[in-house]
């Protein structure tokens, strides 16, 4: 049994993870500020004497005594960070330095969540971990996609500099239960308008492709990846399903589980900063783990509507 701490814990992803870990027979530390994560997403692990939740800012610096540490922490969708750019970047490079030194206090393995998003809107397609990418230093998305690559550099840095055991994945375009009905992101989006028989709103002409991939599959590469004993330097893994769908394709698997006859579509104006296409190159997490994203989007889909019919407070 480790001791862990799950920055951003209470968020979408990261109370997710607390689940599995737990389930696993592990301690779990999650800390959380509450900006986007929410204490419903916790709530019933509050009983578990492994679990224990700490109200803090990762801006400020943290002391605990743990085994490992998921960096998790940062709001994920334009409308949220966006909302305080300056503290997306804090959060993204002061937070990051303030985990990472609590790791090499620790001498804990310590992993990053980064994003698609460091790709930018990227030149090469599909994107293989060794693209650098094509972003935007000063566009409106560059709190985060700018402050993540500051962080995957940090990572590297601790373990060159310091020896500290960083491990870095970038997460495509996640999606299930517990994400924000007001996340702003277009799956959550969608759901919410069809579900409230409102009309469904689609930045630009719904062409553009995404790699979405579903929640479940997302903890459990990461934590695969955590656990490796495989020895390794300057590695980075791309965790996305492989297979990019369009837009429209997207809200044509939605009504098709909600109301095959529904036909409130409207499109709009392209969304500043938006990326065209996402697409990952998963081929390096089935060589080193023997792993892949397994649930595909007509089935995620249908699960994710699911629980916001059954489950979802908003």
């Amino acid at each position: 049994m480790a001791r862990i701490a799950i920055t951003g814990g209470a968020g979408f992803i990261g109370s997710h993870l607390t689940d599995l870990l737990l389930s696993l027979g592990h301690e779990v530390v999650v800390v959380d500020n509450l900006f986007t994560g929410r204490k419903t997403n916790f709530e019933h692990n509050l009983d578990n004497k492994n679990f224990e939740f700490i109200r803090h800012d990762v801006v400020f610096p943290l002391y605990l005594e743990v085994d490992e540490v998921y960096h998790l922490a940062c709001p994920a969708s334009p409308e949220h960070y966006q909302y305080n750019a300056i503290k997306t970047i804090k959060t993204n490079v002061l937070g990051t330095i303030n985990m990472l030194g609590l790791a090499k206090r620790s001498k804990a393995s310590f992993l990053l969540a980064s994003t698609s998003e460091i790709y930018g809107d990227p030149l090469e397609h599909p994107q293989k971990e060794t693209y650098w990418g094509n972003v935007n230093t000063v566009g409106p998305r560059s709190c985060y996609d700018e402050g993540k690559r500051i962080a995957e550099t940090l990572a590297m840095n601790y373990r060159v500099q310091n020896n500290v055991n960083t491990k870095i994945v970038r997460i495509f375009n996640t999606y299930g239960p517990r994400m924000l009905f007001n996340d702003g992101r277009v799956v959550s989006n969608f759901i919410v308008q069809a579900l409230k028989g409102e009309d469904i709103t689609i930045y630009g002409d719904g062409t553009k492709e995404r790699d979405f991939t579903y929640i479940d599959d997302i903890v459990r590469i990461m934590i695969t990846i955590m656990n490796s004993k495989r020895k390794w330097n300057h590695e980075i893994f791309n965790i996305g399903y492989g297979n990019s769908i369009s837009v429209n394709e997207m809200v044509d698997i939605i009504i098709n589980y909600i109301n095959p006859n529904y036909n409130k579509v409207t499109y709009t104006g392209n969304a500043e900063g938006d990326v065209n296409k996402t697409l990952a190159v998963n081929d390096k997490i089935k060589e080193w783990f023997n792993e892949s994203p397994k649930i595909e989007i007509h089935q995620g889909i249908k699960k994710y509507i699911d629980w916001f019919k059954n489950d979802c407070d908003s």
